[in-house]
């Protein structure tokens, strides 16, 4: 198993976790010097708040740990690829390196809609890896979104 591997076995923790709440099951870890320094899963139902995805999340507590609002020397292990919110605090975090699980070809900016993570444009642009246990990750969330179609499609007893 490679590092990326490993790391990203963690972040699909932490999308469990979001799973066992009825959250969309994203998770994400933030890894610095082979050591993961923060957790995040998404929680924005359970916290009613828009900002509450998994990358948001584990920003906040990489930061609190570092002491630092940079995070240059840190690698991001994520497993759905991030949305234009969430990428766009990746750039403005200075993450210096992005490993993304699935790609999301609807809403994601880490290379399929849009590439905000790497844009010459910004004056940061972030490493990034795409397909570190693609399989799992997308597993992970055809399973949750396959159940929630059928839940919808369940008569209510009367």
């Amino acid at each position: 198993m490679t590092t990326d591997e490993r790391y990203m076995k963690e972040a699909l923790k932490q999308a469990k976790k979001a799973y066992a709440l009825d959250e969309v099951p994203i998770g994400c870890v933030v890894v610095q010097n082979d050591k993961v320094i923060a957790r995040g899963y998404n929680r924005r139902n359970t916290d009613k708040n828009t900002l509450s995805h998994a990358e948001l999340n584990a920003i906040r507590k990489a930061s609190k740990k570092t002491g630092d609002w940079r995070l240059e020397d840190c690698t991001m292990y994520i497993t759905l690829e991030p949305c234009q919110m969430c990428a766009g605090a990746i750039v403005q975090a200075r993450v210096g390196r992005v490993v993304i699980g699935a790609m999301n070809p609807k809403a994601g900016c880490g290379g399929s809609i849009l590439n905000l993570l790497e844009m010459p444009e910004f004056n940061h642009q972030v490493e990034v890896s795409r397909g570190v246990l693609k399989e799992e990750c997308s597993q992970m969330l055809t399973e949750f979104f396959k159940g929630l179609r059928a839940a919808k499609k369940k008569p209510v007893d009367k």
